[in-house]
């Protein structure tokens, strides 16, 4: 069998500890949302969760607390808007985190292979509204050759991340 991150086994005992089904799909690696989608044809490019590390810089804190890392997660076809996403999480500036940091951040995982599952590496997680009216979502699992579906109310119950408005 082939190995995969160590994030792919946390997520599935996460997953299994909450007694919450899920499918699971293995392929070639990918990094985009586009090149996933035409991996998995019966599901949509919008339910892809795309994942991502971002960091911001809060407005009206102590400087200590200034720069915070944080997890967006938003359907594959779409990009959050940085006007909103500064609204939101009251940021004052938002920037990618960088491979490295990412790498820091999740012991490894690379980009393109991180889940929506920031609650893992102790990231507030802020999660689209739309992508959410999805009945089901996928994404990469801590890897880019393995993919999990789940509902997106069971992805809530153990995600528990803030629903917002930000594409």
């Amino acid at each position: 069998m082939t190995e995969y991150h160590q994030t792919v086994a946390r997520i599935t005992d996460l997953l299994h500890e909450h007694v919450i089904a899920y499918k699971t799909f293995t392929h070639e690696a990918v990094r985009t949302s586009e090149e996933a989608a035409a991996l998995r044809p019966e599901y949509s490019l919008a339910q892809g969760a795309k994942a991502l590390i971002v960091r911001i810089k809060k407005r009206d804190v102590p400087k200590a607390e200034e720069k915070q890392f944080v997890q967006i997660v938003v359907p594959g076809d779409a990009k959050f808007d940085t006007k909103k996403t500064k609204v939101v999480l009251a940021a004052k500036d938002i920037r990618f985190a960088t491979e490295a940091e990412v790498g820091e951040i999740t012991d490894g995982v690379k980009p393109g292979g991180v889940p929506p599952f920031g609650n893992l590496f102790g990231l507030a997680v802020y999660a689209e509204e739309t992508l959410l009216q999805n009945e089901e979502i996928i994404f990469n699992a801590g890897d880019k050759r393995f993919s999990i579906a789940m509902r997106s109310a069971d992805y809530i119950t153990v995600v528990n991340p803030k629903v917002v408005a930000i594409v």
